[in-house]
């Protein structure tokens, strides 16, 4: 494995599975090399394993307490986990010890500015009930003016024919109407609020659901899955298993259309709850700045209100449970507990609720905090009756990946990722006569140029060093 590193950098060449493999086995070998852990750490950052990253981080600093990348990588998988502080702290450090590194001092000027806004935020914030969005609103005196030329609502509702002219409207790069967009809003929050934290559905023999996994504001990419896979209807059900917007820089176009198909066919169409359907992963990764930009800093915080309604998990005949991240650190946790959280808020930092949106799977044993192997797996199964669980969350080279000996798959639907993974698509077809899991695949179709991140915290932007 040494020899291997010392041949080629599998960072540079952006093959990061493999970078992490064989710095996994060049660390067993000298388990002391701070170097190894800071740049796994890198290449568990560039495929968003922000908790591996930042383990590896602090290992090096352990062992090398002096090693400037060190603490630069630590901060930077802090800023992902929107653990602000943190990060500054060792920014600061960086700065200290390179007053002439430009994009550190950026950085730490950044991160600062974050530190300061949270700090006043936190400052003003009322004991009062805060008061939602929908009641500031004046929707029926918006006018939509004589020269939009665009898709609206029929008397108030959404219809297949408004939600084919959206999609075609978006697709040419225009801009929704205000009104409209505040009048989906407004009627999916409704109705992803009176859903349990748990959905439950039952599949007939002869009828099938489409589960898809991350779309990550990819709009181009979600359109050419209904090319494929048909619009969504009563008799097309689909299920998306979050991480909906960020990164992409068409998260509005993704979200408005999936809230729309929600609102037309709101018992077979389904979405749940991401980590990126959360305020630190918005503010940081691009869609809190999309939504100001396109259309109100109003408007981001009914998102944020919506999104705290939607569902963490579904269970399918009782036997497939599907869910963002994927289990928990703690044995005996059963369907009922899921069913009892209470989802109405942001994630905390640890426990069932985020574990749904965030665990990561691991191939070992004995698991603990953000991820889970094939033992918690095999037992949680067991203990809840089920077959299998369907998880997203992480870029897989084929668009899927079934792991923990059949019992736990993958999948995630934005092929090359941020425009530069290579990655596959792929979506899930579920059967009510089998549950037998049967894999689509696809490849990323063309977008007008707007990079991935165009609307991301300047922090994010930057390169990682």
């Amino acid at each position: 494995a040494q020899e291997l590193l010392s041949k080629r950098d599998y960072c540079q060449f952006k093959d990061y599975d493999n970078a992490i493999k064989y710095y996994s086995e060049a660390l067993e070998v000298n388990p002391t090399n701070a170097v190894y852990y800071s740049n796994r750490s890198l290449a568990y950052l560039r495929t968003e394993c922000y908790g591996y990253a930042l383990a590896d981080a602090t290992k090096a600093l352990e062992i090398d307490k002096n090693y400037i990348k060190g603490y630069y990588r630590r901060a930077t998988s802090n800023m992902a986990l929107g653990k602000f502080k943190a990060a500054l702290k060792d920014y600061e450090t960086v700065v200290k010890v390179r007053p002439n590194d430009k994009d550190a001092r950026m950085k730490y000027q950044e991160c600062n500015k974050i530190v300061k806004q949270k700090a006043f935020e936190r400052a003003i914030a009322s004991d009062e009930i805060k008061k939602s969005v929908v009641d500031s609103l004046d929707i029926e005196s918006m006018t939509i003016e004589d020269d939009y030329e665009g898709p609206q609502l029929e008397d108030g509702k959404v219809t297949l024919k408004f939600m084919k002219e959206m999609m075609d409207w978006f697709k040419a790069q225009k801009k929704l109407h205000r009104k409209c967009a505040y009048q989906i809003l407004v009627q999916v929050k409704d109705v992803l609020s009176k859903l349990p934290s748990l959905v439950e559905i039952t599949l007939k023999e002869k009828e099938k659901i489409t589960i898809c996994g991350d779309t990550h504001g990819q709009y181009y990419d979600l359109l050419n899955i209904f090319q494929l896979n048909g619009l969504p209807s009563e008799t097309n059900p689909y299920l998306f298993n979050g991480d909906f917007v960020d990164r992409g820089s068409f998260s509005l176009e993704v979200i408005l259309t999936l809230f729309g198909f929600k609102l037309l066919y709101p018992d077979n169409f389904f979405l749940l709850r991401g980590n990126h359907e959360t305020d630190n992963m918005n503010q940081m990764y691009g869609f809190e700045g999309e939504v100001k930009a396109k259309y109100t800093a109003q408007m981001f915080q009914l998102f944020s209100e919506v999104f705290q309604w939607l569902p963490l998990a579904q269970c399918i005949n009782s036997k497939v449970l599907v869910m963002h991240g994927g289990l928990f650190s703690e044995d005996g946790v059963t369907l009922d507990d899921l069913r009892k959280i209470d989802r109405n808020r942001q994630p905390p930092d640890s426990g069932r609720m985020t574990a749904t949106l965030c665990s990561r799977t691991s191939d070992w044993i004995n698991s603990v905090s953000c991820q889970f192997g094939p033992d918690v797996t095999e037992r949680f199964l067991e203990q809840n009756k089920l077959d299998f669980i369907v998880r997203s969350h992480e870029v897989k080279a084929e668009g899927y990946e079934v792991t923990h000996s059949g019992k736990c798959i993958t999948v995630f639907s934005a092929p090359n990722y941020c425009d530069q993974m290579g990655n596959k698509g792929a979506y899930i077809h579920l059967r009510g006569s089998d549950l037998k899991p049967e894999f689509h695949q696809f490849t990323a179709v063309p977008h007008p140029n707007v990079k991935p991140m165009a609307y991301a915290n300047s922090l994010m932007q930057m390169g990682m060093m």
